[in-house]
């Protein structure tokens, strides 16, 4: 029941409260040089991706958000619904609370709604400090059908929960060693503050074979442990952590510039498709949102096909606006 009220809190404040990182995505300074002439038509625009060995019909994954709340179920089974009818992506919430309570696994359980999508398993990284196991992972992985692991990196929101897991001590050979055991590739994902090239260079050495950046620009999850504390201490500390991070648009150009041939996702306050757009000329190939799709998800399955179906018209028009008949095509159009 605790795991159950801590994880329904998280979407009320996410739905109902300002806890938008006060650091920009930085998209707004991005920008696309105009084609006037494109000499195609909008018809002719193909907006499809390849990502490892997943296709998808747009480049677009359903970030993590939710999961181990009776609510969730709900809310996982509508995104997963949507993505599948729009042959996108979905990244499923923490996964922890399945591996304790079985009854919460349910509200994680989508395939027989989405059958053919990539559909991403999803671990808090410092749980194999403790005693989540590979086994464990693997256990996580078959329940959900999953496609993938997304191992998340959350060191502040850890340290800003009351009673939260911040021993991160020689995390990276248990990481090197679920990725040697797992029989699905295993992502490193940022939470609301980015992963640095640094970072991302020890974690592929490790075996992770993607990286989300997850920047900042989006939900600020420090912001949202703060007022789930309830104490106005612990609050005045988390907001001072408001703009923490590095803005996506940044982490995305740098983390291509270092890394020219690792999958890329950018996630992290990309809000419409001129931003997917731009995130993909930046270097990305798949672009993670989670917050408008928690909101639409929480009205209804008909509104989140309703924000794919805008998100995709609006990329579709910046690829023909540009001249970009392709994904591929963006990066020349990149003006910045």
């Amino acid at each position: 029941m605790e795991t159950d009220a801590r994880k329904s809190r998280h979407l009320d404040i996410c739905l109902e409260e300002d806890v938008a990182s006060r650091l920009d995505a930085g998209f707004s300074a991005v920008r696309l040089q105009h084609e006037a002439l494109p000499e195609f038509a909008l018809a002719d625009v193909d907006c499809s991706a390849r990502f490892l060995h997943f296709m998808l019909r747009a480049p677009l994954v359903i970030s993590s958000m939710t999961g181990g709340t009776k609510r969730a179920r709900d809310i996982n089974r509508r995104l997963a619904a949507a993505a599948e009818a729009a042959g996108i992506a979905l990244g499923l919430g923490s996964g922890r609370a399945a591996l304790e309570d079985a009854q919460l696994g349910q509200t994680y359980a989508v395939r027989d709604v989405a059958p053919t999508i990539p559909l991403f398993a999803n671990l808090g990284a410092v749980q194999l400090n403790y005693g989540v196991s590979v086994d464990d992972a693997r256990r996580l992985v078959d329940m959900h059908g999953a496609s993938a692991l997304y191992l998340h990196f959350n060191p502040l929101q850890e340290a800003l929960q009351l009673h939260g897991d911040t021993n991160f001590r020689d995390l990276l050979p248990k990481i090197a060693r679920l990725c040697t055991a797992l029989e699905v590739p295993v992502f490193a994902k940022g939470v609301g503050s980015g992963l640095a090239v640094k970072t991302a260079l020890r974690l592929l050495e490790a075996g992770i074979v993607a990286i989300d950046v997850a920047g900042a620009g989006g939900t600020s999850w420090a912001l949202v442990e703060g007022r789930r504390t309830g104490d106005a201490t612990r609050e005045r500390i988390a907001e001072a952590f408001g703009d923490w991070g590095q803005a996506t648009a940044r982490a995305t150009a740098e983390m291509r510039r270092a890394l020219p041939a690792v999958p890329l996702i950018a996630s992290g306050g990309i809000r419409n498709g001129v931003e997917i757009a731009k995130a993909i000329a930046l270097g990305a190939d798949l672009c993670g949102i989670a917050l408008p799709f928690l909101e639409a998800a929480n009205e209804s399955e008909q509104a989140v096909h309703a924000l794919i179906g805008e998100l995709v018209t609006a990329l579709r028009i910046a690829q023909f606006a540009s001249g970009s008949r392709r994904l591929t095509d963006l990066r020349a159009a990149l003006t910045l």
